[in-house]
């Protein structure tokens, strides 16, 4: 992103969609660090489709 790459919003809409599905797995457990993970994750993501659009 720094240096203006063509890429620079494909990878972020790859990343929002990665962190999507970590979060979508880590929410089906209930243990505390999986539910904290999720919510990173969630996090992460609406970070990364904001650096997309």
């Amino acid at each position: 992103m720094s240096r203006n790459s063509q890429f620079a919003k494909q990878l972020c809409t790859l990343c929002a969609t990665i962190c999507e599905q970590c979060a979508t797995e880590c929410e089906k457990f209930e243990d505390k660090h999986c539910q904290e993970c999720a919510q990173i994750c969630r996090t992460c993501a609406d970070e990364c489709r904001k650096m997309s659009a």
